[in-house]
């Protein structure tokens, strides 16, 4: 596996880097000048009791990691993709609706709109506060602008922060991800790096953590082009474990949370069909045995998706630049997808 040198780096990546380097910086600033807002829908939430989240791509992601996040509140959340929406709707009725999208213009935000009207709790969560988004829906407004590079980097990190705010409006602890966001992960990615060095696809996976498995896996694939998913810990277990072998790479998410035994029998399982397993572990648990883990302090919840997250990205990035020569410069896809 070789990699590129700084000076033949492609532009693609070098714009993603400038997206991650102030990703943090403008993750706490939009945590910060979000609070008003926040105890809107704060308050919209407790009146409704339901939440509906929907979103695209790593929208979508972000919307699958919050999820029991606001269940875990009292909150009945649910996320679906906006595609979905569109074609088998739930009720938006006696329900908060939260639509995320980074550019705001995204084709399946605008046609929602357009056959719904929405209703007095809808909200947005955007990076673009000049987007159609955010003049048809009150938004939340992630700082920084709209994110340039390719694959969703500063978008997601912004779009947690946002969250945060909202979370933290309904009583839950913005502490301990605040510090997580003010003093990133600096692990060492180069073991794990090594131990994909001769897989075809990768498959994440997580429980609790999911959602951050989920963003992973369309970043991996997004940026190498090799086909990389992602299977909830059930349903990876439910079947396609026929699937892993020394070909497959294996990329686990393992909180400081009642899942977290779960996520230590699949690593076992996995370890036992001869598939490189990456653990980003978090749970303060020993390491299983044959997997390359990648420790953090133990969290739980945003506190431990903005401690993995950084480092996930890294691994994203140089896992592509390994395998392909103009990696972060989309060939079949555009930033803001326009059709459906």
């Amino acid at each position: 596996m070789t990699m590129t040198s700084n000076d033949n780096r492609p532009i693609g990546l070098q714009a993603i880097d400038r997206e991650m380097a102030r990703q943090n910086a403008d993750a706490i600033a939009s945590f910060e000048s979000a609070s008003e807002r926040a105890k809107v829908i704060a308050a919209s939430l407790r009146e409704t009791g339901g939440l509906l989240l929907l979103g695209m791509g790593g929208s979508h992601a972000v919307n699958r990691a919050v999820e029991p996040l606001y269940r875990a509140l009292g909150i009945e959340a649910i996320a679906v993709t906006l595609s979905e929406q569109l074609g088998m709707p739930l009720a938006i009725e006696g329900r908060t609706v939260l639509i995320t999208s980074q550019s705001g213009e995204s084709a399946e935000v605008l046609r929602w709109f357009s056959e719904t009207g929405g209703s007095e709790d809808t909200f947005g969560l955007t990076l673009e506060g000049t987007s159609f988004l955010a003049r048809t829906a009150p938004c939340l407004v992630g700082a920084g602008g709209t994110e340039l590079a390719f694959a969703a980097t500063r978008s997601l990190t912004v779009s947690f922060a946002l969250h945060l705010a909202i979370l933290s409006a309904l009583g839950e602890d913005e502490k301990p991800a605040l510090a997580a966001l003010a003093a990133p992960a600096t692990n060492d990615i180069a073991a794990a790096l090594a131990a994909f060095e001769n897989v075809a696809a990768v498959v994440t996976s997580g429980r609790r953590l999911q959602g951050l498995a989920e963003a992973l896996a369309l970043g991996l694939t997004e940026l190498s082009r090799y086909p990389c998913f992602s299977l909830e810990g059930g349903q990876l277990r439910h079947g396609p474990m026929e699937m892993l072998g020394p070909k497959v790479g294996v990329v686990l998410f393992r909180g400081n949370d009642a899942t977290a035994d779960l996520v230590t029998a699949m690593a076992v399982s996995a370890v036992e069909t001869g598939a490189p397993v990456v653990m980003f572990d978090a749970s303060g648990q020993a390491p299983v045995e044959g997997t390359t883990t990648l420790s953090f302090v133990p969290a739980t919840g945003l506190a431990a998706i903005f401690s993995m997250l950084p480092v996930a990205q890294r691994l994203m990035i140089a896992f592509a630049e390994a395998r392909v020569d103009n990696a972060g410069t989309p060939v079949r896809s555009t930033k803001i997808t326009r059709s459906e």
